[in-house]
């Protein structure tokens, strides 16, 4: 979000579903947000498999939490995608890159952490520009 972060969560072994997405992602992290917000909230997801779930549904439901339209595979648009791509080329380029699982865990929060947040500002604060930008080209890639 903008100006703040939560910690980096990992998942622990096994696939995300939506129940774990739900009580990992959802209620620690998104609930609390909300209530920190209020109205003005505004939650941005990226469509995967277990954010569509009914699990997921009823409970941003339930929790009165306003979901963005968000059209599936529109890479180019979302920030998160680009804060993705920042922490690979972080972690390619460190002289010694994570061996295993616990040093790439490691590695990546050492990243998160000082990645700085006026990266993720920007990118959150010029979807407006990609989003009229992606209209302009009717969906075709864009340059930023």
């Amino acid at each position: 979000m903008l100006g703040s972060r939560t910690d980096l969560h990992i998942f622990d072994a096994g696939s995300v579903n939506g129940t774990r997405y739900c009580n990992e992602i959802l209620l620690p992290y998104v609930r609390l947000f909300r209530g920190a917000m209020g109205l003005q909230f505004l939650f941005m997801d990226e469509n995967a498999p277990c954010h569509r779930t009914v699990a997921a549904e009823q409970l941003l439901d339930s929790e009165d939490i306003e979901r963005m339209d968000w059209p599936a595979r529109s890479p180019d648009l979302n920030p998160i995608e680009h804060v993705w791509d920042f922490l690979g080329r972080r972690l390619a380029a460190r002289t010694l890159p994570p061996v295993t699982i616990r040093k790439l865990r490691l590695a990546l929060q050492d990243e998160w952490a000082a990645m700085p947040q006026q990266l993720i500002d920007t990118l959150i604060l010029s979807m407006g520009r990609r989003c009229e930008i992606c209209l302009a080209v009717r969906g075709d890639h864009i340059l930023y």
